[in-house]
């Protein structure tokens, strides 16, 4: 209650004598909540987060580069864009870089549920980064973006093996080029 007053007391005191703290900008509902899950946020040794403009919380990178699975030794970036609708909106999140993957479409398109219909408020940032990371340890051909990968999958798990080392080394899959992708 002690708080209360002398913020008020403040308050006054700066009105009177001119300066006010009107001038500051105050941090939003979205960046209040983003500035909590990023201090809590414990990526996996396969992921680092990049900060185009530090002054800008609510637009980022993540690159993954599995070490393990189809896409090992590959290196994919997304880029986050966290509205200030966050937390009860979902972040949208774009693959940057161009890759054969059912849950992938070719424009950057992520299929993950928790990005669309399964998202809750009480999920974070670390939620989506292991959603994402986990779609190239077990790439899901039961609810694709791509539908030709996913018959792939399905029914010839060589073959698929095969279309993603000749897309991440950089060639062609079929009639698609994919810029080369390996660290």
């Amino acid at each position: 209650m002690i708080k209360l007053f002398s913020l008020k007391q403040q308050k006054k005191e700066e009105l009177a004598s001119g300066t006010s703290s009107a001038g500051k900008r105050k941090a939003t509902a979205a960046q209040l909540r983003l500035t909590k899950d990023l201090n809590e946020l414990q990526l996996p040794k396969t992921c680092i987060t990049e900060f185009p403009d530090p002054n800008d919380l609510l637009n980022f990178k993540l690159i993954i580069t599995p070490d393990e699975g189809y896409y090992r030794g590959g290196k994919f970036t997304f880029s986050f864009k966290v509205g200030l609708g966050y937390p009860h909106e979902a972040p949208k999140v774009k693959c940057e870089t161009m890759v054969y993957h059912p849950n992938i479409d070719l424009e950057g398109n992520v299929c993950l549920n928790i990005l669309r219909e399964d998202w809750k408020p009480v999920l974070t940032i670390n939620s989506v980064i292991y959603g994402i990371q986990y779609l190239f340890l077990e790439p899901n051909p039961e609810d694709p973006l791509n539908k030709e990968a996913a018959e792939i999958l399905s029914t010839n798990k060589r073959q698929f093996e095969q279309n993603v080392n000749r897309s991440m080394k950089g060639g062609y899959v079929g009639s698609v080029y994919f810029e080369r992708c390996l660290k």
